[in-house]
């Protein structure tokens, strides 16, 4: 294993995003290959993308690999790169380019580097532990604008009735959410919010997702870039939280208010 320099760790990420775009732009509207559970699914392009970049990964750096679609092990504190090689799956199978690849590297529990790739977009946002956040190469912070209105990003709310963050407990947050701040976006993949939010598009995101692959990358990239970051019970985000409450610090804090002004889900309960 190569040593742990989150800048290089950083160029070698990019360097194999680089050499999947082209298959990520090539495959948009791809039909589903593989059903998973409570109606998700993968493309063949997302089983494709995600195991070249393994290849790429374990040749350049000798570090493991966890992945979406082809899982691996993730114990402990072990060092590990984490994989969504398609973020937002349905809106890329549907045609609609609120997509990404999604790239970690977590160490001892945290991630040190966060790559969210928006082809689609043409953005790309970047971080490695204590160099701040860059979107296209540039460096970027969180801030207010006095000229537009703060903006939040929220994750699905059309869920289970069961799960850990029901249906009609989703519901009533956005409800909240939406009287504490007008203007609300429901793009569809947890990584374009995060990326989004990290990048000064939102002021802050609501995500219910308890999946490392979803989270990690996004949580780094706005921890970078002067926001605060924590689970939906208001901890701090770490591997295994369920849920990402983000945003600048006034804003994270608002929501944080609204969340704690509503009866909780089953998942609050001890």
């Amino acid at each position: 294993m190569m040593d742990l320099d989150p800048h290089a760790l950083l160029a070698i990420g990019q360097a194999a995003i680089d050499e999947v775009q082209g298959e990520f732009r090539a495959g948009l509207g791809s039909d589903p290959l593989v059903v998973k559970e409570f109606g998700d699914f993968a493309t063949e392009t997302d089983l494709a993308i995600e195991n070249k970049l393994r290849k790429i990964l374990v040749s350049m750096t000798g570090i493991p690999v966890y992945g979406e679609e082809y899982g691996g092990e993730f114990p402990g504190n072990q060092t590990v790169w984490v994989i969504d090689p398609i973020d937002g799956t349905t809106n890329y199978a549907a045609g609609f380019p609120a997509c990404a690849i999604v790239l970690s590297l977590i160490h001892e529990g945290q991630p040190i580097v966060g790559i969210i790739d928006m082809p689609f977009l043409g953005r790309r946002v970047t971080a490695a532990v204590g160099a701040g956040t860059h979107v296209n190469g540039r460096p970027v912070q969180m801030t207010l604008s006095e000229s537009r209105p703060v903006t939040i990003a929220f994750g699905s709310v059309i869920a289970r009735g069961d799960g850990s963050f029901p249906r009609g407990w989703r519901q009533e947050l956005l409800s909240g959410v939406g009287d504490a701040y007008r203007a609300i976006r429901i793009s569809g993949s947890v990584g374009v919010d995060l990326a989004s939010t990290a990048a000064g598009a939102f002021g802050g995101t609501v995500t219910f997702s308890p999946h490392v692959w979803d989270n990690a990358a996004g949580v780094l990239l706005i921890r970078e870039s002067g926001g605060v970051v924590t689970d939906l019970e208001g901890a701090p985000w770490r591997v295994g939280s369920v849920g990402v409450l983000a945003g600048l610090p006034t804003v994270h804090a608002r929501l944080l208010e609204v969340v704690r002004g509503i009866a909780p889900p089953p998942s609050f309960v001890a």
